[in-house]
């Protein structure tokens, strides 16, 4: 049996024998984000891939990720290294919800998160991210928004605009669980460390950040920031990669570690037989695909 530097290689010399592309996103396990190609935020790394020669892509995520992959690159191949690796939030709301709520405000626009399946995203005009959000919001044609599906987002877009939001009533149960006085005994002892805070996390949580971001926006802030200590409010995943990066910075998760199980599930072991055999691969039906497009499409005018 082969240990895990052993997968790595064998991961390395079948990525190099059939051209694949891998990434990965910021919340996955060392010995994945070690093997990646590109790692970063969904909509980052759907777009690096879009513009990549390769046309075999795996996408070390959950599911509405390498979907949201396929979608900007239609003609290639994506797979999922586990096929039941979903989102638990993107799973709150159906397209038939959304549709009950669109006739019930026939004047709104809706803005749906990109952590949501591509059928709800073909329901949508508009897609936005966590770092984009209050951008799509404020330019979008409409005084009256519909966000889904989460909620925490949307009160923290609220903050910034005069427009009317309708947020569904959908969360990250890993953003949700941290608590003010996680970042408040943190905040105690660390007093010279600055709170980085995922918009996902509750009203009462932002309230005590420094800088509100995006992963990608924390990775980049905490690279150009002259700061040696910082203090992480989103899922504990992202601090290897901040650690690899700035040896010498120290980052401290906020409260207990907030781990989504649905990152954590995908093994090197995953990922090799994934290569292997050139499975899981995602699929979207194109009359689902080409409305999905069309909104994350809208949505690259405010990128």
């Amino acid at each position: 049996m082969m240990d895990k530097k052993e997968i790595q290689k064998k991961v390395l010399e079948l990525k190099e024998k059939k051209g694949a592309l891998i990434l990965c996103h910021n919340y996955q396990l060392p010995e994945i984000q070690d093997v990646a190609d590109i790692i970063g935020d969904s909509l980052d790394l759907s777009k690096q891939a879009a513009t990549r020669p390769e046309n075999l892509i795996v996408f070390c995520g959950v599911h509405f990720m390498a979907e949201s992959a396929k979608i900007l690159s239609p003609h290639k191949k994506v797979l999922l290294p586990r096929i039941e690796a979903g989102c638990f939030m993107s799973e709150l709301i159906t397209p038939e919800e959304l549709r009950k709520l669109k006739e019930k405000h026939p004047d709104a626009k809706v803005v749906a998160y990109i952590n949501t399946d591509a059928d709800v995203k073909a329901e949508s005009d508009v897609i936005c991210t966590s770092s984009n959000a209050v951008k799509v919001v404020k330019g979008i044609d409409a005084k009256k928004i519909i966000f889904v599906p989460d909620k925490n987002l949307a009160f923290y877009v609220q903050r910034f605009t005069d427009k009317e939001i309708i947020p569904w009533n959908g969360f990250c149960y890993v953003h949700a669980r941290f608590k003010p006085e996680h970042i408040l005994e943190a905040k105690k002892a660390h007093p010279d460390a600055l709170v980085l805070v995922h918009p996902e996390c509750p009203p009462d949580v932002i309230d005590l950040a420094d800088e509100v971001l995006s992963t990608n926006g924390m990775i980049n802030f905490v690279r150009s920031s002259p700061n040696k200590k910082f203090i992480i409010a989103t899922e504990e995943g992202i601090t290897y990669r901040m650690k690899k990066e700035n040896p010498d910075k120290e980052f401290i998760v906020a409260g207990p570690p907030k781990i989504c199980v649905n990152m954590k599930i995908t093994r090197i072991e995953d990922l090799y037989e994934a290569l292997l055999y050139e499975r899981y691969e995602i699929t979207v039906p194109d009359d689902i695909l080409y409305k999905a497009k069309k909104a994350l499409d809208e949505m690259l005018k405010y990128v």
